[in-house]
């Protein structure tokens, strides 16, 4: 197959450029003529800026322009970074990616600590997690999902790119075995 005209690439970069948000393929493929594959112009893109100081990444179900992972680490002081979420909204974050779709009482379970209600406004002004319909059992509660948003902010594609529980690293710095240290033993 050809590479896509100049002028298809031309249009997918602005595209993706003045966008805040990651750009689904059919948001370009509305501007191209319909006989133009819109995921071929974006991979085509994407070649264009392999190996740059900005390169095009699948995130979530679009794609964003990102810093090349080589250079993130050397541009930490120069750029402002967003505040840090306290432990316990990490911690649910965590939980909500792993288990969603979750409701507050299943989370609640899980760290075994009560949640409050800041923790989950927190998480949702953040626009990490997002609201994922109601459990069919009395009192309706609320089932809470990440949203494109955490995909984003992680530098995802999918959940299947999360890391599995014997890939994670605990703040001690030893891996996770997924045992306690008196089953160890």
């Amino acid at each position: 197959m050809s590479d896509p005209p100049e002028d298809h690439l031309r249009l997918a970069e602005a595209l993706v450029f003045a966008s805040p948000d990651p750009v689904p393929a059919r948001a370009l493929a509305a501007l191209l003529p319909e006989d133009v594959d819109a995921d071929a112009t974006l991979r085509a893109v994407q070649a264009r800026y392999a190996g740059r100081g900005v390169e095009l990444a699948e995130i979530g179900l679009g794609w964003q322009f990102r810093t090349a992972p080589d250079l993130a680490g050397r541009l930490t002081r120069t750029i402002s970074r967003p505040r840090r979420l306290p432990r316990v909204a990490m911690e649910t974050l965590a939980i909500i990616a792993w288990h969603q779709p979750v409701t507050r009482a299943q989370i609640e379970e899980i760290r075994g600590a009560a949640l409050s209600q800041a923790t989950l406004d927190a998480l949702l002004e953040a626009a990490l997690v997002r609201p994922a319909g109601h459990r069919e059992v009395p009192g309706r509660p609320t089932l809470w999902a990440t949203t494109t948003g955490f995909l984003a902010q992680f530098g995802l594609r999918d959940l299947a790119e999360l890391p599995k529980r014997g890939e994670l690293v605990l703040e001690t710095g030893m891996p996770d075995s997924g045992s306690s240290a008196a089953e160890q033993e």
